[in-house]
């Protein structure tokens, strides 16, 4: 590996693991202790809108209909969630927030708000672009590559 690619590699594996760690602190500092950061990305997939079918919320988290149930069970024991029937298709389950389900919502939509506020803030307009234009391609990069894990 090339010295770039391994300051990015270093970077971009140092960037996952602070943001994990800062969002589970950031949670504690709420004293939120009975979830994990899965299920607080569960309760963000879900959302603060209409409710949600289960596959929906599987296919955007990117994770298997069973995992997301086993999910979804912890959360409903533990109050932050709701599961119904759709009213037009029977067939259908969906998943809504609760009220202590739409605050953890809310603090972590605030975390990521901070965070992106405070990098826009260090960035000119032409390193917003370009940043913005990084990133993309790497998730980019990384939906090819999880599309052909799938395979």
């Amino acid at each position: 590996m090339s010295t770039t690619e391994e300051i990015l590699n270093g970077l971009l594996v140092e960037l996952f693991n602070d943001i994990l760690k800062i969002e589970e602190k950031s949670i504690k500092s709420k004293n939120i202790n009975d979830l994990t950061m899965n299920e607080i990305h569960t309760i963000e997939a879900i959302g603060i809108k209409k409710p949600k079918a289960m596959g929906e919320v599987a296919n955007e988290l990117k994770i298997s209909l069973g995992t997301l149930t086993t999910s979804v069970n912890r959360l409903i024991q533990k109050g932050y969630v709701v599961r119904m029937k759709d009213k037009n298709d029977k067939r259908v389950v969906l998943i809504s927030l609760t009220d202590k389900g739409r605050e953890i919502y809310e603090i972590h939509r605030v975390f990521h708000q901070e965070m992106i506020k405070y990098v826009i803030n260090e960035c000119n307009d032409d390193e917003q672009k370009l940043l913005t234009d990084l990133l993309r391609r790497i998730v980019i990069f990384f939906e090819k590559k999880y599309s052909l894990l799938e395979k």
